[in-house]
C-alpha cells in the first residue's frame, strides 16, 4: 500500500511545509541524517518552482516498497504555463530567475531518479525518487 501526503503550494509557508513533511517522512522510513538533507533539499527547490513560475501546485510524498526496498517518491506538479526548452532548465547555470541555476540540475543530482514532463501552457509534473542505503 502507498502512503501519500500532499501539500498545496501557494505561498512561502508552504515550502516550508512541504520541506518539513518530506523530512518527517524520510526520517520514518530510515534514511540517515545526510539523505534527509537531500531530499529535503530537493523538495524545497521543487516547491521553490512551483511558487515561483506556477504561482500554485503541489508537492506530494509517497512512501515506497519495491523488491524489499524501501524509498520515497517526491512528485511535483503544477498547471503553469510549462517548461518550454526542457533541456535548456536541466544545465547548470541556467536561471530565469537570477538565482544561482543550481535548481532542477540539483534535484536530479540530490535524488536517485528523476523524470519530467511538461508541456507548454498546461504544466509540469516531476518525479523524484530517493532509495533508504
Amino acid at each position: 500500500m502507498t502512503v501519500q501526503s500532499c501539500v498545496k503550494i501557494r505561498n512561502e509557508w508552504d515550502i516550508v511545509a512541504a520541506r518539513q513533511m518530506g523530512r518527517n517522512v524520510a526520517k520514518d522510513l530510515g534514511f540517515g541524517t545526510v539523505d534527509q538533507a537531500r531530499i529535503t533539499t530537493a523538495i524545497s527547490e521543487l516547491a521553490r518552482n512551483i511558487y515561483l513560475y506556477a504561482g500554485t501546485g503541489q508537492i506530494c510524498i509517497e512512501e515506497m516498497d519495491e523488491y524489499g526496498k524501501r524509498g520515497l517518491k517526491v512528485v511535483a506538479t503544477d498547471d503553469g504555463p510549462g517548461i518550454p526548452d526542457i533541456r535548456q532548465v536541466m544545465e547548470d547555470g541556467f536561471s530565469t530567475s537570477g538565482g544561482l541555476g543550481a535548481g532542477l540540475p540539483g534535484v536530479k543530482r540530490l535524488m536517485d531518479s528523476f523524470q519530467i514532463d511538461s508541456s507548454s501552457g498546461e504544466g509540469t509534473t516531476i518525479h523524484a525518487v530517493k532509495w533508504v542505503r
